[in-house]
């Protein structure tokens, strides 16, 4: 009906000058007019009215960048982290290295999901600033690209097909964009490096716990998001974007769930995985493996989560077996690894700004599977910091770390390093 009315206003508008045109003439053109408008198809509605809904009108698009500078107050350049953060530092074996801590691009995501079907959520995140190599970066690569095919109308039985985080750890759970400190604990992410893989899993929960691991999230208060009250199922093993190596799928399962006691929210949890891992070229020449398709990998961990209410408390804590190198025999065997982390925190509101003082100490002993000869670690770090978030867009950390690492391999034999630095990094949301 505008359409109509605007038309008929254009016209008499252009007419209302043209003195040669009578007003049977003018008449004749409204009609005509009119007729053309009426033959032209408009989009199809539903029975309630409204444009038509495609599957592509339901996909959403979100991201965040983290920037980081390491290179302040550092009383040893020889304490790295492969894991964590390779601006951190140097890996260089020479006596007299020294750290390239420059600005430093940590993550650039973005994120495309929707549920675009009532039974089927995808989720796709890539990130722009991956690093395959020490001192190559902002790469890109796939971090998580899987299908939630649910099986029920409030969506509480679910499988995810596709490559995503594997259910092991609160803390490896946890989006990098909500951790307050700036790197995972050792001890839990040890057992799989950026936390994902390829597999099958299926996850439960109810519709209204559900919406309360959304709030935790939300709210500020630093949840782990939703991956299940109840989660098990199979993956490679051989970690994200790698062929896998061997024919035996890892298997694992997580049980967490989030209470509400009176005003607090707390969230015990269990998980739990075995399998075998493969090493492909993560050897050195001359390092003994006696079976390096079929080292024995499976763990078992707790967790205990407080949520800052406004005070809180985040602990986690694994044993298990897996591969790692020992000097004294120049080989890789199969020995027993225990670690885990305890991180006290506080969720200060002042108006709409939010500010998180925190302090962790994590404890880790034993191989990381995915490093160059099943390097041997012994970490003891304390870790004080404070995150403050004056608008929702933008994030500023500021992390004190007092290190004591010991990390072998068959070019360290024996390399234990100490040492203390502040680490500052900025995120953006959008």
């Amino acid at each position: 009906m505008k359409i109509k009315l605007l038309a008929i206003l254009l016209l008499f508008t252009c007419v209302s000058n043209a003195q040669e045109l009578s007003k049977e003439d003018v008449k004749k053109e409204v009609v005509r007019l009119l007729d053309s408008i009426n033959k032209v198809k408009l989009p199809e509605t539903k029975s309630g009215g409204g444009i038509e809904e495609h599957w592509y009108d339901k996909i959403s698009l979100r991201g965040y960048a983290q920037i980081r500078y390491n290179g302040l107050f550092s009383t040893n350049d020889k304490i790295t982290c492969d894991q964590c953060d390779r601006s951190w530092g140097t890996t260089s074996t020479a006596p007299d290295a020294k750290a390239n801590n420059g600005l430093f691009i940590r993550r650039a995501r973005l994120v495309f999901s929707g549920q675009v079907h009532p039974n089927v959520f995808f989720y796709f995140q890539p990130d722009f600033a991956s690093s395959p190599v020490t001192g190559i970066q902002n790469f890109v690569q796939i971090r998580d690209l899987y299908f939630d095919l649910s099986f029920d109308k409030k969506r509480e039985y679910r499988v995810r097909v596709g490559q995503s985080k594997i259910p092991y750890g609160f803390e490896n759970m946890q989006s990098s964009s909500q951790r307050l400190t700036l790197d995972r604990a050792d001890g839990i992410n040890s057992s799989i490096a950026n936390e994902r893989d390829l597999g099958i899993i299926f996850y439960w929960a109810p519709a209204e716990i559900r919406k309360r691991f959304a709030m935790l999230v939300n709210d500020g208060y630093k949840g782990s998001g939703d991956y299940g009250v109840l989660a098990f199922g199979v993956y490679n093993g051989q970690i994200a974007n790698k062929i896998d190596a061997n024919r035996d799928l890892n298997v694992v399962a997580r049980v967490s769930y989030p209470f509400v006691i009176g005003s607090q929210i707390i969230e015990p949890g269990i998980q739990a995985y075995n399998g075998k891992w493969a090493f492909t070229d993560e050897i050195s020449t001359g390092v003994i493996v006696n079976d390096p398709k079929y080292v024995k990998d499976q763990r078992v961990g707790a967790t205990f989560v407080l949520y800052p209410r406004p005070f809180g408390i985040q602990t986690e804590y694994n044993i298990g077996t897996g591969p790692r190198y020992n000097p004294a025999t120049n080989r890789v065997d199969e020995t027993d690894l225990d670690g885990g982390y305890v991180l006290l925190n506080y969720k200060w509101d002042l108006k709409k700004q939010h500010i998180y003082p925190f302090a962790k100490f994590q404890y880790y002993d034993g191989g990381k599977k995915y490093e160059k000869d099943a390097r041997s670690y012994v970490v003891r770090d304390y870790e004080f910091g404070v995150e403050w978030q004056p608008i929702k867009a933008f994030e500023l950390t500021a992390e004190y770390v007092i290190a004591d690492r010991t990390f072998e391999d068959s070019a360290r034999p024996i390399n234990r390093q100490e040492g203390n630095l502040l680490r500052l990094q900025v995120q953006f949301n959008f």
